[in-house]
């Protein structure tokens, strides 16, 4: 079964909303886009938004394009990633968003030995990406946070891809490993250490899920697209 889209995925949220919004922590609110995506949630019964930064430029920013802020909460704060990680610490909000924050101040306050959101997990961005012309759906990962995992590294943001796909309706995800060429090779350590991955779930270390790699993006795609 393939990943569920987007218009499945928001009439699955409208189907389980009523009286039950999810709290979510935005870090940096003083954007017309976070704030007329965070009113439609909030609309539909998805969200209970709580806003962090500056209380004066989020209310300016929202009169500016015409988005009521009724039902949000607002966070009036200078340092909006560390005010929404501790909404989500401290059990106010249950997520966690990017708004209108650099990424970097935002990642220091998750990765904070003491005050951040650490579970012992490689933490990874796995992003949803939907054709909706073909009707194709994957996952990739990791886009922006893991600069340079290891092998075991890889493995953890795998397995946690494979469960978000799961997630999302894939009953056994299909795992591409990418590399730049798909002849393993010690001039390229990637390409050696897609091959044991692949090897792996052959061998059923990694659960319920086809692995394949090293794999080039080009092939990949194909690959997937032969399957639809």
């Amino acid at each position: 079964m393939p990943l569920i889209g987007f218009d499945q995925l928001f009439h699955d949220a409208d189907a389980g909303a009523p009286g039950r919004p999810i709290s979510v922590a935005v870090a940096g609110g003083a954007d017309a886009t976070v704030l007329a995506a965070l009113r439609t949630a909030c609309d539909r019964g998805w969200i209970e938004p709580f806003v962090a930064g500056r209380e004066c430029e989020i209310r300016s920013t929202a009169a500016e394009h015409g988005l009521l802020l009724d039902g949000f909460t607002i966070i009036d704060t200078e340092e909006p990633a560390l005010a929404a990680v501790a909404a989500v610490r401290s059990g106010r909000a249950r997520m966690l968003m990017k708004g209108q924050v650099a990424t970097p101040a935002l990642m220091r306050a998750v990765l904070d030995p003491a005050q951040g959101l650490r579970t012992g997990r490689v933490i990874c961005q796995a992003p949803l990406m939907e054709i909706v012309s073909s009707g194709r759906r994957s996952l990739l990962a990791d886009t922006g946070i893991c600069v340079q995992p290891t092998l075991d590294q890889k493995q953890e943001v795998l397995g946690s891809c494979v469960e978000l796909a799961r997630l999302l309706g894939a009953d056994e995800p299909r795992v591409a490993v990418v590399a730049a060429t798909e002849t393993p090779t010690a001039l390229m350590p990637d390409t050696l250490e897609a091959a044991e991955l692949a090897r792996r779930g052959a061998a059923g270390e990694l659960g319920r899920c086809q692995v394949a790699g090293p794999l080039s993006f080009d092939l990949a795609y194909a690959a997937d697209a032969a399957d639809k």
